[in-house]
Formats: structure tokens, C-alpha cells, sequence
């Protein structure tokens, strides 16, 4: 890990040391696995990240629940941490079972975050697992909110190919009406709807790895996109190091969009949050949204998708079920083909989709 963790270090000089002087980024985010293992050395990540990139808006991490005790809390918040995000998946031992995880103790859960508290504590839940009902995903919610989280995710159940899963997926209309139940609750509640999948009690309390126009990615499988590519770098941590070594970027895979492509990449995402503004679009393209895709707005305004509200396309519940449902498509078509390309190869020739 540590011989890794050198070679991390190293790539962001690499990339940062391209740059005449630092960087204005919004967020810092530690994706999971477990990268609270190395909670030792996250303080000196953030110190070389801060050498090049000026955070101007919170540094979140991923931790498993296991991990989530005082100790590593206060090392984390000590390092410049103040979002974390837990992958709880579920508390019903039915679905621990099926999910193939070890219990939770919410009780632990409850202490530790009482201990050291975090401006944004997020809990992940599975979505539209096998027999799963409302009053389940109800449960899971409450308890989330009832021992400190100020933020839930709930993330469709997705069979990935390279898995030997043997979970049965929900069929079309169950998750239609378990989504919608799920979403009138939020809204009963006076929660905040921040995302297609993440729900807040607290307006300023956010946490997503994904709604940004760029984002750079540091260590093996990171992606970076930027204005006209988008990359992943290496899967393999052996091969990574030795690329670092070499003073070469560990890019194993690249995407080099025409435009049309980048602006649908850019609505897929920018969409996830619920809301597309059609200044922001102009901004980024040079061109008006309406001009690009004009028809297409105006059928999913008729379908019911989305309205317009002050020069903001808005998502409604209908449109919201359906990005959820074809994001399933997204990611198998997309994701899972390259993730199970990428753990089998290192630096594979190319890749089509």
C-alpha cells in the first residue's frame, strides 16, 4: 500500500507541476473500496493536492462501515476531511445476506457519529434488490436519518457481468412504483431531493463524485475528464507503479469526443442533479442547448420528462424514474464493458462501444 500510495504522490506532482500556478477546484473526493486503510497518509494526499489545487468547496471520502470508528474519524477530520459518505447498503439482515456483506451495528454507528461529526454524513442503500418493499426501504431511510446521517443515496441494484451474482433483478414496473413511493416520502418529510438517487435533511448537505463539467483523477482507475477527452487510467496497482516510475501517466484507456458526443456526455451527468441550465450549457459550448437539441426538448417537455422553469430544465418524477431506469443500460453497455475489459488487461489496445 505504501509503495502505491508513493506512486499516487507522484503522479499529482506530474500533473500538477504542468501548471504555472494553482489550480481553483470545487471538491476533493476519496473514492471507495477502503481507502480509510491508509487513513495515516490521506493528510499528506490533501498536502500535496493543496501544493497545485485551491479546494474551494469540501473534501469527501468513502468508508466502509467497519471502518467508521473514532480514531479514524478524528484522523480524517484532522486531515482536512468534512464529508464522508458510509456504504451501509442495508440494515436488514434479509438483504445483508443477499448482498454477501456483514452486519452493520447501528448502534456503534450512532456513537461514533455523535463523537465526531462531519458537515455532510451520507449513507448508501441498495435500490430495487429481489421482494424488496417500501416499508424495507422506509426502514433503512429512518434508521439512516436516526443515527446521523444528514444524507441518503440510493443506488439501483445493477448485475454487473464480471460478477457471478446470483441476485434476481426487480422488473421495470416494481421499481416504477417502489421509486415513486420512496420519492413522495422524501418530499413528505420536507427532505431535499439533491440528485436522481441522493436525498438530503439538510440543503447544504452534499455528496456526489460525478455532477462536475471536468474533474482530474488521481491513482489506478480514476478517470479524468476534461474539455475534449476523457480518460481511466490502469486498473493493474503493479502496472500503474512501474508508468509512475518511468515519469509517464498511467492512461490506460481515452475517449477523444467530437463535440456532439461531449455534449451529450455533459447533459447525461448534468442531468443527474435534476436540473440543466440552459445558460450553463451556452457557457460551456458557445452555443444555446434549444439550438442543439431543440426537438428533443420539446418531446420530453410533451412525454412529461422534464418542464422549464426560469431557463432551467427541470427533471419531474417521470423523467427521474426513467434516467434511473436507462442508466442500468448506460452502465452495462458502457462501465461494465470497460471495467471488465480493464480488469483483465492493463493498458488494452482499444475498446468499442
Amino acid at each position: 500500500m505504501n509503495a502505491y500510495i508513493d506512486a499516487l504522490i507522484k503522479e499529482i506532482r506530474i500533473v500538477g507541476s504542468q501548471y504555472n500556478e494553482k489550480k481553483t477546484v470545487t471538491s476533493l473526493y476519496f473514492g471507495g473500496g477502503t481507502p480509510a486503510l491508509a487513513v495515516d497518509r490521506i493528510g499528506e494526499i490533501i498536502g500535496v493536492l493543496k501544493e497545485y489545487f485551491e479546494i474551494t468547496d469540501g473534501i469527501g471520502i468513502e468508508l466502509h462501515p467497519k471502518n467508521v470508528n473514532p480514531d479514524v474519524l478524528i484522523k480524517l477530520k484532522d486531515a482536512g476531511v468534512d464529508r464522508i459518505s458510509i456504504g451501509v447498503q442495508s440494515f436488514l439482515e434479509k438483504y445483508i445476506r443477499t448482498l454477501g456483506r456483514t452486519d452493520v451495528n447501528a448502534d456503534n454507528l450512532k456513537m461514533t457519529l455523535a463523537k465526531v461529526p462531519f458537515k455532510t454524513v451520507s449513507m448508501d442503500f441498495i435500490f430495487a434488490l429481489p421482494d424488496q418493499t417500501f416499508d424495507d426501504l422506509k426502514y433503512d431511510i429512518d434508521k439512516a436519518f436516526e443515527i446521523g446521517a444528514n444524507h441518503v443515496a440510493i443506488y439501483p441494484f445493477i448485475d454487473f457481468t464480471f460478477t457471478d451474482s446470483k441476485v434476481k433483478a426487480m422488473t421495470k414496473k416494481e421499481k416504477h412504483t417502489l421509486l415513486d413511493k420512496v420519492t413522495l416520502y422524501f418530499k413528505e418529510k420536507g427532505y431535499y431531493r439533491s440528485s436522481i438517487w441522493t436525498f438530503s435533511s439538510d440543503a447544504d448537505a452534499k455528496y456526489s463524485s460525478m455532477t462536475r463539467d471536468n474533474f482530474l483523477g488521481f491513482g489506478c482507475s480514476a478517470a479524468t475528464l476534461l474539455k475534449n477527452q476523457f480518460k481511466i487510467n490502469t486498473f493493474s496497482v503493479k502496472e500503474y507503479c512501474k508508468r509512475i516510475e518511468s515519469k509517464t501517466l498511467p492512461t490506460s484507456l481515452t475517449i477523444r469526443f467530437r463535440k456532439r458526443q461531449r455534449m451529450t456526455y455533459y447533459l447525461f451527468w448534468t442531468a443527474y442533479g435534476m436540473k440543466v441550465p440552459l445558460k450553463d450549457f451556452e457557457a460551456f459550448f458557445g452555443v444555446p442547448l434549444k439550438k442543439v437539441y431543440g426537438f428533443e426538448i420539446w418531446l420530453a417537455k410533451v412525454l412529461g420528462f422534464i418542464k422549464e422553469e426560469n431557463g432551467v430544465l427541470v427533471m419531474t418524477m417521470k423523467g427521474a424514474f426513467y434516467y434511473h431506469y436507462y442508466e442500468n443500460f448506460y452502465t452495462l453497455s458502457y462501465i461494465d464493458k470497460m471495467w471488465g475489459l480493464m480488469r483483465k488487461e492493463a493498458f488494452p489496445k482499444k475498446m468499442r462501444l
